[in-house]
């Protein structure tokens, strides 16, 4: 309106005999709006401001009557909220899951996977206090692929990348097999934060902006979707205290409140998605979604330091490759007698290049490869401890053995963990994703969630494993209906029959080494949990050949720095480095209270149940 007034004052100024200098400067003001609106102002449509929150804190709360922590406030809440109304842990979890779909959508989900770990209690549907099993709602690939199907694929961002989702499915199951509340009171706070909105704190703005800032979200037509979803309605940039409203997600969780989680795969909303994947050249087929199940499995035990450490079985490589570093570690020294420094640094990084190793030749879906699990034992850890030296490091290529090396697909860092705990002590810990941050960056027209992009998870390339970290082994080659390999790593450890940590974190292939050092640094060698979380990480995965430093002052030090790479090690230490989110709860047997604990990294927060 502005614009056409200025229009037509522009001949009416000419007839009233006004000077030349005001027709100029009305025309020059026109020139502003108009390249206003074809450039606009940088911050609105512009650079995005993507500054990461500065480090605070971690986040502890302490309390007897249940715990929950995960990555945003709100859905703490809803777990706190769902404990203190009489669920169980499980059926906070469910809880949880959904309002993380709404509140942290960058891994929060409905269109991805995932694991579930639970630990049920004797009066959690008889079930023995010692036995800890695994949800596994992993994504699976389409009917339509062979193992090459992706040899020449370039595209991470496309619906063509989206593995059939497991997430709702993963939930619907440890609902039947635990929960205690009905089904649709544990969609019902999700429900109304998408359809009411909640506000937007630094780390979600710094995420959404963060997506949208990128040249391809804001220009191409298959991301028009996603920019009616997630810009901002008024400015297309978040800041702080925004109210970020999804009605189409809110009318999609309400359905599945309603009709329960068949509506997503043989209902309205399968509908929906299997018109995106026709729409955008993807994939999933109506069948494809109709077959898909998920599988309880038993969860991998290993004995550590005391204490009984549960992790997630294959297709998840997190379990059997943690239980091997640890193994390991309990034979290369007392690592409490090494200083904080190189030494100790060095030899854990030697424990994960071996452990990563093994990671690489034998783990895929357990349903389509035979697993030895001797390849994880505690023969195993010697035998790949033979070369262990504590003052050098061995060289990636001298430990590959039959794997041939060429002169894999990226697991991104984008995903997710919560961790529950009841009163009755039943506890949950629960990693899912939905691959990359925001996974695909479609999102299912009209219904308001977005697709995973986990296919890029499998072994594109038969017969090409490389020094840049791509895994060609047959394991995890791509196979209809296959669960591709995950780095997932949701764990519980027990003690004298009681849950005495629960644990997790993002991360994609850093996941596993994150974890293993908070469990490692609270069981073994004597940090409180809030200590074992805060502290500096690091990362090898065998390829690329070189240690990851998070960027902390305590592993920027120059004589660290030279006493790694003196031992051989190529350091990489990335500027704004951060690894992980863990989430976890440990219960403190001298005071009798759980401790819950978020980290700093993503800006999670822990909720105890009054």
């Amino acid at each position: 309106m502005v614009m056409k007034l200025l229009i037509r004052s522009f001949p009416i100024a000419a007839r009233q005999g006004r000077s030349a200098s005001m027709l100029f400067l009305g025309r020059g003001l026109l020139a502003v709006l108009v390249c206003a609106v074809i450039f606009p102002p940088r911050g609105i449509w512009g650079d995005a401001p993507t500054t990461i929150p500065v480090r605070r804190p971690v986040d502890v709360a302490r309390g007897s009557q249940g715990m929950v922590v995960s990555e945003t406030r709100w859905a703490s809440e809803v777990g706190r909220e769902v404990l203190e109304a009489g669920g169980n842990a499980v059926d906070a979890a469910i809880a949880v899951g959904f309002a993380l779909a709404v509140t942290w959508p960058e891994a929060g989900n409905i269109g991805g996977g995932g694991f579930m770990l639970v630990a049920p209690t004797d009066d959690s549907r008889g079930s023995s206090t010692d036995k800890v099993v695994c949800i596994d709602y992993r994504e699976t690939a389409p009917a339509a692929v062979s193992a090459h199907s992706f040899a020449q694929w370039k595209e991470l961002r496309h619906a063509r990348m989206a593995g059939v989702p497991g997430t709702v499915r993963g939930f619907a199951l440890a609902h039947q097999q635990f929960g205690k509340l009905p089904w649709r009171q544990l969609l019902k706070p999700a429900v109304k934060l998408a359809r009411d909105g909640f506000e937007v704190d630094d780390f979600l703005a710094y995420s959404l902006n963060t997506a949208l800032k990128v040249a391809g979200v804001r220009a191409e037509d298959r991301y028009a979707e996603f920019r009616r979803v997630f810009a901002h309605p008024t400015r297309y940039f978040w800041k702080a205290s925004d109210t970020l409203v999804q009605p189409d997600l809110a009318a999609t969780l309400q359905l599945l409140a309603a009709d329960g989680p068949d509506a997503f795969y043989v209902g309205r909303i399968a509908e929906q998605l299997v018109r995106e994947m026709e729409l955008g050249e993807g994939l999933i087929s109506a069948a494809d979604l109709r077959e898909y199940r998920a599988v309880q499995r038993s969860a991998i035990r290993t004995d550590f330091a005391g204490f009984e450490v549960y992790g997630p079985p294959p297709p998840s490589s997190g379990g059997l490759t943690m239980s091997l570093q640890l193994k390991m570690l309990q034979r290369v020294a007392d690592l409490r007698q090494l200083d904080q420094g190189a030494a100790e640094i060095h030899a854990v990084a030697e424990v994960m290049r071996r452990a990563f190793r093994q990671r690489a030749a034998y783990l895929g879906d357990p349903d389509f490869v035979a697993i030895d699990p001797s390849q994880f034992g505690s023969a195993a850890a010697a035998r790949l401890l033979r070369r262990f030296d504590p003052r050098s490091a061995t060289p990636s290529a001298a430990l590959a053995g039959e794997i041939e090396l060429a002169s894999g697909p990226y697991e991104s860092p984008q995903t997710t963990h919560f961790s529950v705990v009841d009163a009755a002590g039943l506890a949950v810990s629960n990693t899912y994703t939905l691959e990359q941050s925001f996974g695909s960056r479609i999102v299912v027209r009209e219904a308001g969630f977005l697709l995973n992009n986990e296919m890029g998870d499998f072994n594109w390339y038969p017969g090409h494993t490389d020094a840049t970290g791509r895994i060609g082994t047959p394991a995890n080659q791509m196979a209809p209906g296959k669960r591709m390999l995950s780095s997932m790593t949701p764990t519980i450890v027990k003690q004298s029959g009681r849950v005495a940590l629960v644990v997790g974190s993002p991360g994609g292939r850093t996941i596993i080494n994150t974890v293993m050092l908070v469990t490692l640094r609270n069981l073994a060698l004597g940090q409180s949990l809030p200590a074992a979380v805060d502290a500096p990480r690091f990362h090898h995965q065998w390829f690329p050949d070189r240690i990851v430093l998070e960027d902390l002052p305590q592993l920027r030090a120059p004589e660290l720095l030279t006493a790694l790479e003196t031992r051989g090690h190529v350091v990489h230490a990335p500027s704004g480095q951060r690894q992980g989110s863990v989430h976890a709860i440990a219960y403190d047997p001298v005071r009798q209270t759980m401790v819950g604990v978020a980290d700093w990294r993503r800006g999670g927060a822990a909720r105890a149940a009054r």
